[in-house]
Formats: C-alpha cells, structure tokens, sequence
C-alpha cells in the first residue's frame, strides 16, 4: 500500500510510469508553463518527473502525484519541497510548497485543495517551522492560490539564480505562512 494525502477531491501520491504521458503533455503545453523559462521536452519532462519520485522515495514527501479522485485522472503535482541554504533564495533554507496542474483543472479550486493537504503534511508531520512559495511576479494565478491557503508576500522580491538577469521572468516573490499562522486559521 503506497502512502498518499487525501482531501476531499485529491490525492497526492507518489508518482507511477502512467503518469510520465500526462506529465509531458502538461509540460509542453504553453500556456501551463507560460511562467516558467520554457516548456519542456518528453526528455526533460521524464527526467524532472525521475528526480520528483527519487526524493518522495528517499525522504517520503515531496512534489506528489496530484490524482483526481472521482475519476483517477492525473492532475499534475501538489507538494513540498527542500530548499537548501545555497539556493540562492531569502530565507532559505526551508521547506517550498508548489503546484503544476494541467489546464482543465484549473479554476476549480483542485490547487488550493491539495496544497492544504500539503501543508498540513509540512506543519502536523514535518513540524516545519514555516512554508514557503515563490513564483514570478507576474504569476498572478499562483499568488492568488498561495493566498488562498493564508500565505503572505514577505515583500523580499529577488532575483532567481536560475535565470540569466535579462530574462523577462527572472524578479519573483516570496510567500510565507507559518505553523502558528496554519494552525489559528478557521
């Protein structure tokens, strides 16, 4: 028996070969990966998914597999992830929440709903001190998910270390919520 986080319509689970289809398909899509430096081949798509499943199997959590309940389709991913102190990030090190949905799951709440789960994993299992997220600054669909599971903008925008300082994309915003935050909210 595999372990997995359920919310109502989601489970998180570790990642299985029939994923790496759907994977790449969400990965080359354009307008998925608008905010990322560009969409991914079927090589680099696999090889991200590899590495994804390498570190749930090492350390038992990570960017899970998010699988839509009712019907067993796979979503993308909804998870956590180390960032180490040589990042290049504030704040770092610490642990990252994020999310990468195909586009017909989008606005129907899937993201915010699996994050949740998520975070209860990082704040109840993990005991992390606080969650982050960062995304470009234009991601305006992603901040709004990470204020919908009661994150705030920690006002410590940055450059990524990933990105050649001219990429349009580079400048990115640090979100927060901590455990007491998590804990007190309704």
């Amino acid at each position: 028996m595999e372990n997995s986080l359920e919310s109502e319509r989601i489970r998180l689970r570790q990642w299985r070969d029939s994923d790496l289809d759907e994977y790449a398909r969400l990965c080359a899509d354009s307008h998925v990966m608008r905010y990322f430096p560009a969409p991914l081949s079927r090589e680099e798509s696999d090889h991200q998914a590899d590495i994804i499943r390498t570190l749930i199997t090492d350390r038992g959590w990570g960017f899970w597999a998010a699988e839509l309940k009712e019907t067993g389709e796979f979503m993308g991913f909804v998870g956590l992830h180390r960032q180490d102190e040589d990042s290049g990030i504030p704040e770092a090190p610490f642990v990252e929440i994020g999310w990468r949905l195909a586009a017909e799951f989008w606005g129907k709440g899937y993201a915010p709903e699996a994050a949740q789960a998520a975070l209860k994993y990082a704040f109840e299992t993990l005991d992390a001190p606080a969650v982050y997220a960062f995304t470009t600054l234009t991601n305006e669909p992603s901040q709004r998910v990470m204020r919908k599971i009661g994150m705030e903008n920690v006002n410590q925008d940055f450059d990524h270390p990933k990105l050649p300082s001219d990429h349009p994309l580079v400048r990115h915003c640090l979100y927060k919520i901590t455990n007491t935050q998590w804990r007190e909210q309704p």
